[in-house]
């Protein structure tokens, strides 16, 4: 036994002077630089490279990590047999991804990589100002030599690409407003934002079928048309005018646009914005992909025609654009207390000037009941490119309503029913919102709700035509009191000239007189 623990000594002795020897013939130093020069003799011979990406960069979170953990968890092809389920702020949807140490294989442009998800316990911290996680995590990208141009070049913009929309979709939208007008808040933010969760789609919306093709076959143009815009030099905006009476689907329409390209809405309430310069500090802070919307903007502040003129072309927004205090930003209040002093050249400038290019990808929609009433200046394309009328409600929008209300399809209704109701809708003149109502109180019971409705507009048009009647009326007696009004004219005329003669005759012979 002695000499087992005698030879165990002797041995690690033995060790021990080998591994001092080492450290003085091979220090660290030295020891680094071989390691360093075998990774670099493998990777010469190696057909394969590898990038890093980690999670944290310095004290600042990696986006790319992000995006590729993202873009990831839609691959279906994933190889592991254990997957990480996670839900983000805002989602609605849960994703998957890898595990520690688990691996995927992708393809792009027919080349295929390798993704590697690599978790290491993080070693002691020193003192930081912002605390570290207690593991580090990264990604490991292998691709073959030969296609590293293609995958550095294209590659990871796609999956920035992608990673963008996934996270647009599975987000819930947000509809933000400007409450505190123009200030910000603790965070320096001057919106605040709620979830949009309005319903309406181009599928439910009453409308004709036409005219809204056509409103999605723009916006389609619109959102997949970055290459267009920047080959053309123009800002990626489109504007969009609603007008048309109260109640027929403005505010729906401009849901059915968010809900479809999947755009946040900012509801810009003007009356809270007191200067020009807030107007552009809102712009600023607005994201790219959203929708800016300024409802009844002739309700807002004053935005009269200048060119007919008035008592309301005193103020700030009615002014001419060429006024140089129009120019230069200042305006006459418009508003109450604390002033209103938003100037016609503000807002132009806010949809169609330098500032309205600060972001891409966005869209404005101004609505308003009274068309007449806006300055020619705001509706000219490169500020509102597409005026859509949204009128009372026709046969086609009819026919979306039953359907949406009621369930009924074409087939379902009499066909003696639907004739009248053709025939009536349009000299009815009543808007989608009333005729939703008539069917939303008679929606259980089917057969009662569409006869209501058929009475209904068959009353408004009634009133329409005897309406119509009048007018035309007092326009025939208005013409006929203006024609006597003429002839009265006419007849005096020639006795107001005999008169005039005879008091010359008069004053002649009177001169005479005193001659002789």
């Amino acid at each position: 036994m002695k000499e087992y623990w005698g030879s165990l000594a002797s041995i690690l002795g033995v060790l021990a002077f080998c591994q001092s020897l080492l450290h003085v013939l091979f220090p660290p130093e030295l020891r680094f630089a071989t390691l360093k020069l075998f990774n670099r003799v493998f990777n010469m011979f190696s057909s394969y490279c590898y990038f890093d990406i980690t999670e944290i960069d310095g004290v600042n979170t990696n986006e790319l990590y992000n995006a590729v953990q993202l873009y990831l968890s839609s691959c279906v092809s994933i190889s592991g047999s254990r997957l990480s389920l996670t839900r983000a702020l805002n989602s609605s949807a849960i994703t998957f991804g890898l595990t520690n140490n688990d691996t995927i294989f992708d393809t792009f442009n027919g080349v295929t990589v390798l993704w590697e998800h690599i978790v290491t316990q993080r070693q002691a911290q020193t003192f930081s100002w912002r605390p570290l996680p207690d593991e580090k995590r990264g990604f490991t990208l292998r691709i073959k030599k030969k296609d590293k141009s293609l995958i550095l070049d294209s590659y990871l913009d796609y999956i920035m690409e992608k990673a963008n929309d996934m996270r647009r979709k599975n987000e819930d939208r947000l509809l933000y407003t400007n409450s505190r007008g123009g200030s910000l808040d603790s965070r320096g933010h001057p919106w605040e934002s709620v979830p949009f969760k309005h319903p309406s789609t181009f599928e439910t919306l009453a409308m004709d079928p036409v005219k809204k093709a056509e409103i999605i076959e723009d916006l389609k143009d619109f959102a997949n048309g970055q290459s267009f815009y920047q080959k053309t030099g123009r800002a990626w905006k489109r504007g969009y005018l609603l007008y048309g009476p109260p109640g027929t689907g403005k505010s729906s329409m401009i849901a059915a646009m968010a809900n479809y390209l999947g755009y946040d809405i900012y509801d810009l309430e003007l009356t809270e914005v007191h200067h020009n310069s807030e107007l552009r500090k809102l712009l600023m802070k607005t994201s790219s992909k959203s929708i800016i919307v300024i409802e009844d903007i002739d309700c807002s502040i004053d935005l009269s025609n200048r060119k007919k003129g008035g008592p309301n072309n005193s103020s700030s927004i009615g002014r001419s654009y060429c006024d140089p205090e129009m120019r230069s930003g200042s305006g006459v209040s418009t508003g109450d207390e604390g002033g209103n002093s938003i100037t016609l050249s503000g807002l132009l400038n806010f949809t169609d000037g330098l500032w309205s290019c600060c972001g891409s990808e966005r869209i404005f929609v101004f609505t308003t009941n009274h068309i007449d009433k806006l300055d020619p200046a705001l509706l000219r394309s490169g500020r509102m490119d597409m005026h859509v009328f949204m009128s009372y409600c026709s046969f086609p929008a009819l026919r979306i309503l039953l359907k949406n209300y009621l369930g009924n399809e074409d087939s379902d209704l009499d066909e003696g029913v639907l004739k009248e109701l053709e025939e009536v809708i349009d000299k009815a003149e009543m808007t989608p919102a009333d005729i939703s109502e008539l069917l939303i109180k008679n929606r259980r019971n089917k057969d009662r709700a569409v006869i209501e409705l058929l009475e209904a507009l068959k009353k408004k048009a009634e009133m329409k035509m005897k309406s119509g009647e009048c007018v035309r009326e007092k326009n025939l007696n208005d013409v006929g009191e203006e024609e006597e009004e003429q002839e009265k004219r006419a007849l005096e005329s020639p006795k107001e000239g005999c008169d005039y003669e005879d008091s010359i005759k008069k004053e002649e012979e009177d001169e005479e007189k005193k001659i002789k």
